[in-house]
Order: C-alpha cells, then sequence, then structure tokens
C-alpha cells in the first residue's frame, strides 16, 4: 500500500488502488469553509482523505444574522456584529493552519437584507476574504452535493433547513436534478402574524407549492441542517436509542410525526437539557419541527435519513474529480486509517483475502464491511492491551465515516471488537448490540475471529501464499492449509484461535500440510 501510480487496479483486487495520495487528492487534503448562514456561522477545515474528509477544526458561533430580517428587511445589529467578530477569528485561526484555500459562502440572511452588500464590504475590508452568495437553487445543489459525498449514488429528496430558508434538491443516480428554494426557515417564520394558525397556513401553503415544482418524491428524506439534527437528537431521546451518532440515524414517517407531537407538548427546557442543544437551536425545534410534519405529511417518503453532510461538504465535492467522487467513502477512509496508523500498511488486503473463503456468498454490502474491518484490524494497536477491544468498538462506532448506516457501525465495531476480544459480554456497549440481529452479531464474531487468527499466519506479503482457509458450510469442516515453509506459524496460540473461529462457525478443524 505505496500510494504509488505504477501499482496497477489488478494489484490491488476489489480494493483498487488508493486514491488519498494521489496528487489531486493531496490539493483537497486541508480545504476551509466559512458558512455564513442566518443563524449560524461556522469555520470547517477539512484534513486527511478528501472522498472521506475528517474535521481537522470545526466551529460555531450562533450569530443569528437573520433574526428579525421579515419585520426590519435588515440583517440583525447583534448578529452582523458578531458575524463579523467570528469571520476575522476565523480567518485568523486560518492563516495560522497555512490553509491553501479558504472559501467563504453566504446563505439567505446576507443574500436577501438589504444591508447584505454593505456586510460583505466591511467583511472583505476587514478581514480580506470575498463572500460568495449563493442563491436558493445553487445552495440546494451544494446541500445535494455534500450528500453524496458521503452516499455515492444516492437518490431521494434533500431537504436542508436554515434560519430563513428551506431548500428540496432532487437526487437520482448520484446526480443532482430538480431544485426549489422556500422562506420556510425558522427565524422568518418566527416572525409571522397570526400566531401558530398563521403559520400553519404559510407552512401548508409553501410546501404544496414546493410538491407542485418537485413532483411526486416517495424514495427516501435526506435531512439536512441543525434543526433537523436536533429534531433527530429528540427523536434519539424518546425512543431511548442507544447509537447518539446523527449521521445516517433513520427515522420513519411514523416516527418523525410522534417526534412532532412529543416537541409540541414538552417541556422545552427540560428536553433542551436532556438532549443536551444550546438555547439558541432550541427555540427554533419547534418551528422546524411543524415545517417537518407538513413535509412527510405532503412528500410521505419511504423513510427518512439525517445527514451531518451539506453544503460544506458539498463545496469539497465540487472540487473533487470524478474519479475521486466514484470511490466509496468508507473504503477510502479507512484506507487513510490503515496507512496512517497501521503497523503495517497493505496488510489489510491480504487479510481481506485470507478470510473471504468464510464468506463466498455474502451480499456486496457485506463484503464492502469485511473489506473496512480488514483495513481497520490494526489501527488501535497504540491502546493498552486490556482496552483494545473497546477502542476498536468505540472508534468505529462513533468515528467520522462516511457510507455506514448504524446497524453497519454496529456489525463493524463488533467485529473489530473480536478481533482481539472472544467474547463480547461484559462491555459498556451491550445496549448497542441490540441494534443487530442474532444472525448478525453471529456473523460479525466470526468475521472477528477470522481476523485475530488471520492475522498470526504471515508478516509480509511474500509469505501470503503459505496459509488459506477452505470452508465447507453444508458439511461444516473448517480446514487450515499450510504449506511446508508456514507450518511453524501455526503454534499454540494460533491453533487456540483457529479452534475459536472453527466454533464460532459450530465446526470441526482439519489442518493439511502441502
Amino acid at each position: 500500500m505505496d500510494g504509488t501510480s505504477e501499482t496497477t487496479q489488478s494489484e490491488w483486487g476489489p480494493f483498487g488502488r488508493p486514491l488519498f495520495d494521489d496528487p489531486q487528492a493531496r490539493a483537497l487534503s486541508r480545504i476551509g469553509v466559512i458558512d455564513i448562514g442566518s443563524n449560524s456561522v461556522r469555520l470547517v477545515v477539512f484534513d486527511g482523505a478528501a472522498r472521506s474528509p475528517a474535521y481537522f477544526y470545526n466551529e460555531k458561533v450562533m450569530c443569528g444574522l437573520g433574526a428579525g430580517m421579515a419585520e426590519s428587511g435588515r440583517l440583525n445589529p447583534q448578529g452582523r456584529a458578531r458575524a463579523l467578530s467570528a469571520i476575522a477569528r476565523f480567518k485568523m485561526l486560518a492563516d495560522g493552519m497555512g490553509l491553501p484555500t479558504l472559501t467563504a459562502v453566504a446563505t439567505a440572511a446576507v443574500r436577501e437584507a438589504e444591508d447584505g452588500p454593505e456586510f460583505r464590504r466591511e467583511v472583505e475590508q476587514t478581514t480580506g476574504l470575498r463572500i460568495w452568495v449563493i442563491d436558493g437553487e445553487e445552495e440546494a445543489r451544494l446541500s445535494a452535493q455534500g450528500v453524496l459525498l458521503g452516499w455515492p449514488g444516492s437518490y431521494g429528496l434533500v431537504c436542508d433547513i436554515g434560519g430563513s430558508s428551506m431548500e428540496l434538491a432532487e437526487m437520482a443516480g448520484g446526480r443532482v436534478g430538480r431544485r426549489v428554494s422556500s422562506g420556510l426557515g425558522p427565524l422568518k417564520l418566527r416572525d409571522l402574524p397570526g400566531g401558530k394558525k398563521g403559520r400553519d397556513q404559510v407552512i401548508r401553503d409553501t410546501v404544496a407549492q414546493l410538491a407542485d415544482h418537485m413532483g411526486t418524491q416517495r424514495d427516501r428524506l435526506f435531512l439536512v441542517g441543525g434543526s433537523w439534527r436536533a429534531i433527530a437528537r429528540i427523536d434519539m431521546h424518546r425512543r431511548n436509542y442507544p447509537l447518539h451518532v446523527l449521521h445516517e440515524y433513520r427515522m420513519t414517517t411514523k416516527s418523525a410525526q410522534a417526534t412532532a407531537k412529543f416537541i409540541e407538548k414538552a417541556d422545552l427546557e427540560a428536553l433542551r437539557s436532556d438532549c443536551n442543544l444550546s438555547s439558541a437551536r432550541m427555540a427554533l425545534v419547534p418551528l422546524a419541527s411543524e415545517v417537518l410534519h407538513r413535509v412527510v405529511q405532503q412528500f410521505q417518503p419511504k423513510d427518512i435519513a439525517i445527514s451531518s453532510y451539506g453544503i460544506r461538504e458539498g463545496l469539497l465535492y465540487e472540487q473533487m474529480p470524478q474519479a475521486l467522487r466514484d470511490r466509496d467513502p468508507l473504503i477510502e477512509a479507512c484506507r487513510f486509517a490503515e496507512a496512517k496508523d497501521s503497523r503495517l500498511p497493505g496488510f489489510g488486503k491480504m487479510l481481506y483475502r485470507f478470510v473471504m473463503p468464510i464468506f463466498r456468498n455474502a451480499s456486496p454490502a457485506r463484503i464492502r464491511i469485511i473489506k473496512a474491518a480488514c483495513l481497520l484490524h490494526d489501527v488501535s494497536w497504540r491502546a493498552h492491551p486490556d482496552y483494545r477491544a473497546e477502542t476498536c468498538f468505540d472508534n468505529a462506532t462513533r468515528a467520522n465515516l462516511g457510507g455506514l448506516k448504524h446497524s453497519e457501525r454496529v456489525f463493524l465495531g463488533l467485529a473489530l471488537l473480536h478481533r482481539y476480544r472472544n467474547k463480547r459480554e461484559g462491555t459498556r456497549f451491550e445496549d448497542l448490540y441490540e441494534i443487530l440481529d442474532e444472525r448478525e452479531k453471529q456473523e460479525a464474531e466470526v468475521l472477528g475471529k477470522a481476523m485475530r487468527f488471520g492475522a498470526m499466519l504471515w508478516m509480509s506479503e511474500e509469505s501470503q501464499a503459505g496459509a488459506e482457509l477452505e470452508w465447507q458450510p453444508k458439511k461444516k469442516i473448517l480446514r487450515l492449509i499450510l504449506t511446508k515453509s508456514a507450518r511453524p506459524l501455526f503454534g499454540e496460540v494460533a491453533e487456540s484461535r483457529f479452534g475459536s473461529l472453527a466454533s464460532a462457525l459450530g465446526a470441526t478443524t482439519e489442518v493439511k500440510s502441502v
């Protein structure tokens, strides 16, 4: 796994050649974005594997630039001062980090305010930064591209809510189609006359108009934006859901409607405290919840997925060459982690080849997770041996990895836990295991124990052919084939781990020397 251009596709087999060290990818390895929204101003610095970037730096200030704009037509004076201060700080931080690229983008509040151009000039005079003001349709397109960063080939409807606007974008086959923008941001809704009744009429009419423009949308609904994420966190709280990772969290339409009613009846201060939400965010949640109720009722999606990726990630996606866009974000992130943190970079593909005879009938989705596990099997080796298994599980389930459903996160974590530990009982993660069914738990255990055994049988690519597995599922026979030169590697500990793998499969063992 040397990252050189000479390595061919065939050499890498199902993994393909790594792209994170390609010059085009390296150019995207550290990029900064300042997102100037109606409610918050945020600096994000992306770092690492460009296809599935890590967040090197992430800071947000709740400025409320769009508060009161419905009445005044101008940016909120206090919000404007706070935003200018935040942007000046962010620019200085970016200079200190030596960022090759820093992009400042503004959305609805700056776009629509009478004094928006004046604010842009003030920012440029104070910091030297030029702000790119995007229109509603471009905002929708970039949000959808952010979703594509984490879900290549996605299809469905992206709904991005900000402080002063809400955008919809259609996705099919990994491409962005029809787009539309509306004024259904909670800051605007808060200032509408007529109370809840008047607000409900505006929401109802506007969503109906959006549906006329977008047509029938019965596939997945992707929710982007801080208010949606806050509602998802409340849904987790209401359901007592154990894995508190917002990205790729799924809700049914029934669950979303139940949570909307739950919010309507709740003690908001108590709920804010229970869900660890800021006061500024919680103030907007009931309004956003009213919008979500109507959107779900109108479009009737098959399910709902939360995306932590939006405009900022869409800007990164915009700069990617197509070869990078086409890569799997999960596999690219795992390969980057292996190259950076494992003892033997490149060993993951050998381990994958070794364990795959056990998983000949696995689905493509499961094979993808097996690849990821093999790449990550050794990246936590620096952890104390007593805690290594739990560290692996924690990293897999809570890491910033794109393209992973929650059940896949837990499967991956459990497999890596079994890479270092025979039994899964007695950890602090047992409530998370229940996200999987019994068959999935057993498969994860088999994968983990296969990696645990395979990691003992060679230490270099040259010795790869010295050992291989044969699995006969009908006869329940697990056979290890060893060359004469590899026979000394099969010592007492290796033999014990082979037996543990066979036990997980309910199999008898055979060892054959050739």
